[in-house]
């Protein structure tokens, strides 16, 4: 068995990186390079494992959904997502299998919950690289208003009562 590896991310190519992060896989695609390390995903922009919701690939192109934190609260913060982007990768390598394996092991817990009055929302406990421990968030579905006393309180003891 011959084994190939995958030539390295050219230096004009490669993101600023911080201390001790590290390339894990790279693609070129049609929106440019994309940089998967140990602690994010450049998109081109560095998205922590932890801010993106979702992340698809049907073989030839890869579909993330990053989040951004609309409030923080006691105990956890309130997330909402991004527009997703589409990356058509040109050559993929590992570059899918790694952004599904780090989007997935970011997540140490996540259930949905009804909200009075309908809707719902999604609580999620994630790894965030570098920082010990779990960081809370709750993603609400549309037309939840995140901003109503009483949807809050009843989140905050969700939150409170989640394993983990």
């Amino acid at each position: 068995m011959i084994f190939r590896r995958r030539p390295a991310l050219p230096a004009d190519r490669r993101p600023p990186l911080v201390t001790d992060e590290r390339v894990v896989a790279w693609s070129e695609s049609d929106s440019g390079v994309l940089v998967a390390t140990n602690l994010g995903l450049w998109l081109p922009d560095f998205t922590s494992w932890h801010l993106i919701h979702k992340a698809t690939w049907d073989g030839a192109t890869l579909v993330v959904t990053p989040a951004r934190e609309v409030a923080s609260r006691e105990g956890y913060l309130v997330v909402a997502d991004l527009p997703a982007l589409s990356f058509r990768l040109t050559s993929p390598g590992d570059l899918p299998d790694q952004v599904r394996t780090r989007v997935t092991r970011s997540v140490g817990y996540t259930a949905q919950h009804p909200l009075p009055g309908g809707g719902g929302m999604r609580v999620a406990a994630r790894r965030v690289p570098g920082v010990d421990g779990l960081r809370w968030t709750v993603r609400y579905d549309p037309g939840v208003d995140c901003e109503d006393p009483a949807i809050a309180e009843v989140t905050g003891r969700i939150v409170a009562q989640a394993p983990g």
